[in-house]
């Protein structure tokens, strides 16, 4: 009696269904969801489902495929729902539904293949939907699916240290509920970006990262210990013969708990909480720092033209992204790059002012991307045609070498259209090209008793050679060199 009561019920379930099933609306969604059921298992069968090549394929096979079929499912039950309704509406609802005998082997047939084609749309329903997120997540679909947005991040990207971390990783975390919100606000972003209703320059809307404990600190340990590093940098000089010079540094990175000094170990080990007040949307203008140490001192300091309004700037407790805030994206300015092209030999450092000329095309104003790129090319060619016809003849193919990693210089740091240029994205790490460190440590920051925050050079690091020629140093430590 159970099973029959079991069976009565679930009839009396399926027997609208099957009454009202015979609509257009739900026939469209049986062609949808049949057509693209078959789309996507060819697709499964010849390799071609999942990551492409080229990523408007990927789009295709991963979502637009997926999301065709799921809308086809729901068109079924709708369309049974409005035809229901609307013969209720019109009293034409049966008073009696047609019998159900399973003893029936036709009728044992049709619900046999229902309940397949029911197991098989669940299996490429979930496989799909497990596919598209895994796409979604990944630095292909970020970059390249998206690339007129993340064209300039994109391409500082493959060259950064985090070259094989996916984007959700440090944009995301690793919390169930910031991937759902996550996800749910990415759907207004594909609207925007479809519909082009975003600003240019693209902002990272730095409010919105998330802490680096939930980021950054599931691979780094803030207190493991470093201690002091040596870090050798070549620069050469904007001459004619792009005299090579040496600056060497003992950075003091710390860690371990405070048992060094060092930027770890004052920021972190020693310190309970740092937090500052930033008054711009790239917090790179700071007039107000409060520094509590381990022991639970506080001291305050601020700039002198600071009013002590905290309603006009943002409060930040201070992470590891204040100062490794590019650690994937960083953009080169012109001088680093070219230091870069000597040094590794692509660049010859035997062209005369080949990094001076150089630099000059590369910090020109183009309108587009390829018309820099082309220009460069071109007026560092001439360059040498016209100045240096003995060197273009000895060395031409130095000097076509030299065009072309110039023009890779601009395409990887520079983009005219997406209004992208030389210092848009600021680098907090160091104080070179930005003001970094000096955001807080410039002197300015006064606390209590007429107490400055330091600005002792030291504390990060010692000067051991600063663009010297030949300093002492290489003749005893050869792996410098």
């Amino acid at each position: 009696m159970g099973n029959e009561a079991f069976w009565d019920r679930l009839f009396r379930i399926i027997k609208p269904f099957v009454v009202f099933a015979s609509n257009t609306i739900s026939l469209i969604g049986v062609v949808l969801t049949t057509s693209t059921f078959f789309a996507i298992a060819v697709s499964l069968l010849t390799g071609e489902y999942g990551y492409q090549a080229n990523p408007y394929i990927t789009i295709l096979t991963t979502l637009i495929l997926p999301g065709i079929f799921v809308f086809g499912l729901i068109l079924i039950p709708v369309g049974i729902w409005l035809k229901r309704r609307r013969t209720t509406e019109e009293s034409k609802l049966p008073s009696e539904y047609p019998l159900i005998d399973l003893n029936v082997p036709k009728l044992r047939k049709i619900l046999g293949l229902l309940a397949l084609a029911t197991m098989l749309n669940a299996f490429i329903f979930i496989f799909a939907t497990y596919q598209g997120i895994q796409y979604m997540d990944s630095a292909s679909f970020c970059g390249e699916a998206c690339h007129t947005v993340m064209q300039p991040e994109f391409a500082a990207y493959p060259s950064s240290p985090h070259a094989n971390v996916d984007c959700i990783r440090c944009h995301i975390g690793s919390k169930t509920s910031t991937y759902l919100q996550h996800k749910m606000a990415g759907i207004g972003k594909v609207f925007a970006t479809a519909s082009g209703n975003y600003a240019l320059p693209l902002q990272t809307k730095l409010a919105n990262l998330h802490p680096s404990n939930e980021t950054c600190q599931q691979c780094h340990e803030p207190s493991h210990y470093v201690g002091s590093v040596i870090k050798v940098k070549k620069k050469y000089q904007e001459d004619e013969a792009n005299t090579l010079t040496w600056t060497i540094l003992q950075m003091h990175v710390g860690g371990g708990n405070g048992r060094s000094r060092g930027v770890h170990s004052t920021h972190l080990d020693l310190a309970d909480d740092i937090t500052y007040l930033a008054t711009d949307d790239h917090r790179q203008t700071i007039p107000w720092v409060r520094y509590r140490t381990a022991g639970g001192e506080v001291r305050e300091y601020a700039t002198p033209d600071w009013d002590g309004d905290f309603s006009k700037g943002q409060l930040r407790k201070m992470d590891c992204i204040d100062c490794h805030n590019r650690p994937a994206h960083a953009f080169e300015s012109p001088a680093e790059a070219l230091d870069n092209g000597l040094s590794s030999g692509q660049i010859a450092p035997s062209l005369p002012f080949v990094k001076m000329k150089a630099k000059e095309f590369l910090m020109q104003p183009y309108a587009t991307q390829g018309e820099g790129a082309d220009a460069i090319v071109k007026s560092l060619t001439t360059y040498y045609q016209t100045t240096y016809p003995q060197v273009w003849e000895t060395q031409r193919d130095a000097v076509e070498l030299a065009t072309s990693v110039a023009q890779d210089i601009y395409r990887r740091n520079v983009f005219p259209e997406r209004r992208v240029g030389w210092g848009t994205y600021p680098n907090n790490l160091s104080h070179q090209d930005f003001p970094g460190c000096f955001r807080c440590h410039d002197g300015s920051h006064v606390g209590k008793n007429n107490t400055f925050l330091t600005q002792d050079c030291n504390t990060c690091h010692s000067l051991i050679a600063i663009e010297e020629e030949k300093p002492s140093i290489l003749e005893k430590i050869t792996d410098l060199q």
